[in-house]
């Protein structure tokens, strides 16, 4: 909720803390923080005006006395507040400054907590508070723009704890969301009391309802009411207006499990450029408990680190933690003494996985540009049927479309992946006169396994028609390694190539 009295009302739930759950206790820590100096000093302020303002009424006085607060620093711009006679101390530290290590606060507060892209520093404050009793660690924000961030994580986690209270997973949390339920409340300004609770005051209905009005009215005739929709009807979107696909189709797709064994496999690859990651895409198709055409997605990105400096800058240059994410199997860190792409290691990563999970590859595509030492190892080596696909419109609006088509249809699935769905949510759509591709806003926002999905997809889309080669008997037997064509020799009635065996 925006300007709906949230950090007044953290420094409220501060100054308690502080005064009062602090009595008999010496040396505890309090933490205020938000994402930059001027918004940390902000809550600060508000923090150091009401325990100025309490210190002219009892019982106060003499509890602030009694502390040895001095009330005469209340007044200056010191960045902490500390009572001399028990030595409890209410620091402000930005997330800028980030220096969290070592503190282990009783309590924290963090403000507009939304807009951090990574955990790195705020994991700091979570390991200090792990000996701390009657800990608290308090979160707040409105929606950002960027649906990928770890708040928007937590907010999910919170939320499905509290609809499966009865596992009682997550019994020391707890969650408060003031939001419109969904983008259709946009024109029902009788339902905006959900993300703007001050609605209900009559000192402040008529004003701020107005205000509300005003914005929305503004913002659609502007071409961004997705603007009002995030900040004032605080609902998490996807990236941009022009984004390829929406946040809530994205999140249906996630499935705890799949498994890969034994498969048909369309693979694509999209090399690595400079500061990209380089992408491997896998499209496995299969058929639900109705015999209807679904579809499974994994992605495995090896990552450069070169042009950032080390993987610590990359982390917090693409806003996601690779190491993390590369313990979970869903991406490798280069191997390269200078943090290039190793093709050797994407080379042997692959034949692994295909291996280890008895894959047969159907297809693999790449970008005709990216004939790399990986791709011509394969041409030698692997038997696969590799195609160069041309990056443009009219070779890729088809298989985009398809990726699109699939995640609103809801016929996808995938793994709860951070890069697999920054990637999709970064990615917006090119149009031209021929066709559409998908791109990316800047530089720095990486759609490489959008890119490897739609390579995969070329051909992957195709499956289940009668068409597909994958059901034309003569590519199957193309397909078949000599140990297969062997077999098929010997006992022609082993079934390898389905009903169609007869036709040869």
């Amino acid at each position: 909720m925006n300007g709906q009295g949230k950090t007044y009302l953290m420094a409220i739930i501060t100054a308690y803390s502080f005064l009062i759950e602090s009595l008999g206790l010496s040396n505890q820590d309090y933490l205020v923080s938000s994402i930059n100096y001027k918004q940390t000093s902000k809550i600060l302020g508000y923090i150091k005006s009401m325990l100025a303002k309490i210190a002219t009424i009892e019982p106060f006085k003499t509890l602030i006395q009694d502390s040895g607060l001095d009330t005469r620093t209340l007044s200056s711009q010191a960045d902490q507040v500390t009572m001399s006679k028990t030595n409890n101390k209410l620091r402000a530290i930005s997330h800028e400054a980030g220096q969290y290590d070592s503190f282990h606060f009783t309590t924290a507060i963090f403000d507009e907590i939304g807009e951090i892209k990574t955990r790195q520093k705020i994991s700091k404050i979570v390991s200090g508070q792990v000996k701390v009793r009657n800990k608290q660690f308090i979160q707040i924000s409105t929606a950002y723009p960027d649906p990928t961030v770890p708040f928007h994580d937590d907010e999910r986690m919170i939320q499905q704890a509290m609809e499966q209270d009865y596992l009682r997973d997550a019994d020391t949390y707890l969650g408060l969301i003031w939001s419109q339920d969904n983008l259709d409340e946009t024109y029902k300004p009788d339902m905006w009391v959900k993300s703007n609770p001050l609605l209900d005051l009559p000192s402040q209905r008529e004003v701020l309802l107005n205000g509300l009005t005003d914005k929305r009215d503004s913002d659609a005739l502007s071409g961004t009411l997705n603007d009002f929709q995030n900040k004032n009807l605080n609902l998490w979107l996807e990236q941009s207006t022009d984004s390829f696909l929406k946040l809530p189709d994205v999140e249906k797709a996630i499935v705890p499990s799949f498994s890969f064994d034994d498969r048909q496999v369309y693979i694509g690859f999209d090399y690595s450029m400079f500061s990209d990651n380089t992408a491997l895409a896998f499209v496995f198709p299969y058929r639900d408990n109705n015999d209807k055409p679904r579809w499974f997605i994994y992605q495995h990105s090896f990552i450069p680190w070169q042009k950032a400096g080390s993987i610590e800058a990359k982390e917090k240059q693409d806003g996601i933690n690779y190491r993390d994410l590369a313990k979970k199997g869903f991406c490798t860190i280069s191997s390269h003494p200078q943090g290039l792409i190793n093709d050797e290691q994407v080379y042997q990563w692959l034949l692994n996985f295909v291996e280890r999970h008895r894959l047969e590859v159907v297809f693999f595509g790449y970008d005709a540009w990216g004939l790399t030492p990986t791709i011509k190892q394969l041409d030698l080596n692997s038997g696969w049927p590799l195609q160069a696909i041309r990056q443009r419109t009219s070779e890729l609006k088809d298989p985009t479309k398809f990726l699109q088509t699939m995640f609103v249809e809801g016929s996808v699935d995938r793994f709860d992946d951070r890069i697999m769905e920054k990637a999709l949510l970064n990615a917006e759509i090119y149009e031209d006169k021929i066709g559409i591709q998908v791109d990316k806003a800047k530089a720095t926002l990486k759609i490489d396994v959008v890119d490897a999905l739609i390579d995969a997809l070329f051909q992957a889309m195709y499956h289940f028609e009668d068409f597909s080669d994958v059901n034309n008997p003569d590519k199957q037997v193309e397909r078949m390694n000599e140990k297969q064509v062997l077999e098929w020799f010997n006992n022609p009635e082993s079934g390898l190539l389905g009903d169609d065996i007869n036709d040869f």
